[in-house]
């Protein structure tokens, strides 16, 4: 979908819940908000700048698969204006936190309006099959594990899909802050333009691979929208969660894989522990390649600490390794 297409989709998706929501007083004071894990929050940061006190929940290196909310984040949720999430069930905890903090705030859902990849239960171990994934308002069994329904969450690894993403993180602030309501878009059209700018960016770094050096190993199934936009394959022995343990039939199949197809490389991940990927890679003879930033950023020293440099720090890692 054009960015620019995606922006006017977005912002009508978003215009009942601005319609229904309160403007915050003009106080002067910036507006708290609370995103559910680092990206959102920079994202946020990028668009809000000084008129925004943004509080984000999983920190730069944090598994927002398996994080469990603490008292703190309740308190920090329950004084938000405003509240941004992923959606397509990504935060499996969130309900449990909204119910415990007495949530009054607007919840702003970042993938509205984008177009989501299908889950592939086959590798989902807590796929439960039948149950929509669609749903803003994500639950999770008895004991804290939540699969991700019928789609795919992790939509951010597509840059296209980030432009939806700003335009909803936009459209959210400037209803609950209409005085500042032109920063705020002005600031979306500047993430935009960058947006733009790195997504031909990556499409020149994948496109000089070439078609027999494209597939990908990475610890869990976090990169597909990253492969449908750029054109790779990825392969993982985890499923769509960290939760999920990859089982011995599904490492053999993988390990065959790498074999039959000479796959040089694979990458491990900043969220998930990589002593299976280098078992296999002993066994394969295939090399690590690297890290991977799939669903967190990196602290401020590291390699992605915002947004933009993730998605360029992935791209440059995987075609750096994988090149001829």
């Amino acid at each position: 979908m054009p960015a620019r297409r995606a922006l006017l989709i977005s912002a009508a998706a978003v215009l009942a819940l601005a319609l229904a929501a309160p403007a915050v007083a003009q106080t002067g004071k910036p507006i708290p908000v609370v995103a559910t894990f680092s990206i959102l929050g920079d994202m946020v940061k990028h668009i809000g700048g000084k008129h925004v006190a943004v509080t984000t929940l999983v920190g730069p290196d944090g598994d927002t698969h398996v994080y469990q909310p603490t008292p703190a984040d309740a308190r920090a949720v329950s004084e938000a204006k405003i509240l941004v999430v992923n959606g397509l069930q990504f935060e499996g905890w969130l309900d449990r936190l909204i119910d415990a903090s007495d949530f009054r705030g607007v919840r702003v859902v970042a993938t509205d309006g984008i177009e989501p990849l299908a889950a592939e239960h086959g590798s989902d171990p807590h796929a439960r099959d039948g149950e929509a994934g669609h749903d803003k308002h994500a639950g999770g069994d008895d004991h804290g594990h939540h699969d991700h329904g019928a789609f795919d969450p992790h939509a951010w690894q597509s840059v296209r899909n980030a432009t939806v993403y700003a335009a909803n993180i936009a459209a959210a602030l400037a209803r609950a802050d209409p005085g500042n309501s032109g920063t705020y878009h002005r600031n979306r059209d500047a993430y935009v333009n960058r947006l733009e700018a790195l997504d031909s960016e990556i499409h020149r770094i994948v496109a000089r691979l070439p078609a027999g050096r494209r597939t990908v190993v990475t610890s869990h199934d976090a990169f597909r929208y990253f492969g449908h936009n750029y054109g790779l394959t990825f392969i993982a022995p985890q499923g769509l969660s960290t939760e999920s343990e990859a089982s011995a039939k599904d490492v053999a199949r993988l390990v065959r894989q790498i074999r039959e197809q000479g796959i040089r490389a694979m990458f491990v991940e900043n969220i998930t522990d990589p002593r299976l990927l280098k078992r296999i890679a002993e066994e394969t003879g295939a090399s690590i390649g690297g890290t991977l930033y799939p669903g967190a950023l990196s602290g401020p020293d590291g390699p992605a600490p915002t947004y933009l440099d993730m998605m360029r720090h992935n791209a440059t890692t995987i075609a750096q390794a994988l090149a001829p």
